[in-house]
């Protein structure tokens, strides 16, 4: 984009709104990690309190049940099972995720894999909602910082897809490019790639008709970052509250898994 402005001759318009415009994304992923702080903390503290307990009190418990010789309730069972489980193959199962976090960023090193691997992020329900809309968002926003500053709309759209974060997007954003190099006109170039939502179409359409394109993007990024920051308050509103739920059931069933034999031995001592 600095490069872009000192060849236009709009060199100071490009940093001032390249400026407004890094500050405002610092904010909104200020705003995010501290969102994001109290659901991870909850979530590591549930995962802890749940391992410690089948890995450790579970086995002390459950296993004098096991020497009386009485037959166990099913979801006594289960639990023993999945503290056996915990115990045996946890720190595998740890390892194992590690080594796949390795291998994947390993694998995205690749162009091939990145692709299709950005692609299918895009299908997944809330996540790639989230990632499409903060791609189409910021496509959005330094197309207009550069055609505010003269900078021509082919090197815009070149310049803009190269700050994209998905591959997947960003190739639909180089065949929209090939396709206004050949004469077609920004909309119809976009609507090729099926990336873009329709109300951004629209806008974008509006504005090259108006010939206020660059108010008209703005305008479209904007309306994309409200939607996104919509969804993720949303998401992290109800995230909370379904770790404490998942958590509470988790509790709940190693508690009735304990009590249910006991309670059976008491029948039995009644009898």
């Amino acid at each position: 984009m600095v490069a872009a402005g000192e060849k236009s001759g709009h060199l100071d318009q490009v940093l001032e709104r390249l400026a407004d415009y890094t500050e405002q994304r610092q904010a909104t992923k200020s705003q995010l990690t501290q969102a994001m702080i109290y659901p991870l903390m909850l979530t590591l503290f549930a995962i802890g309190i749940v391992s410690f307990l089948l890995a450790s009190v579970v086995p002390q418990i459950v296993g004098q049940f096991l020497d009386s010789g009485k037959a166990l309730p099913g979801t006594t069972q289960t639990l023993l099972t999945m503290s056996d489980f915990i115990i045996n193959y946890g720190v595998f199962v740890l390892m194992a995720i590690l080594f796949a976090l390795v291998v994947l960023q390993r694998m995205l090193l690749k162009p091939a894999f990145r692709l299709k691997f950005d692609r299918s992020v895009l299908n997944l329900p809330l996540v790639g909602r989230v990632i499409l809309g903060m791609n189409t968002a910021r496509f959005a926003r330094t197309l207009s910082i550069l055609t505010s500053s003269a900078v021509p709309i082919l090197d815009g759209m070149m310049i803009a897809g190269e700050v994209l974060s998905n591959a997947h997007i960003k190739k639909g954003v180089k065949d929209a490019s090939d396709s206004v190099r050949e004469g077609a006109s920004l909309k119809s170039a976009l609507e090729q790639t099926k990336i873009f939502p329709p109300m951004m179409m629209h806008m974008i359409g509006s504005g090259e008709k108006s010939g206020e394109l660059e108010q008209m993007l703005s305008r479209a990024a904007d309306n994309q970052d409200n939607e996104m920051d919509s969804i993720l308050k949303i998401s992290l509103s109800l995230l909370t509250p379904l770790i404490v739920l998942l958590m509470a059931g988790m509790v709940m069933f190693i508690l009735i898994a304990i009590l249910q034999p006991i309670m059976g031995m008491n029948d039995l001592i009644g009898v």
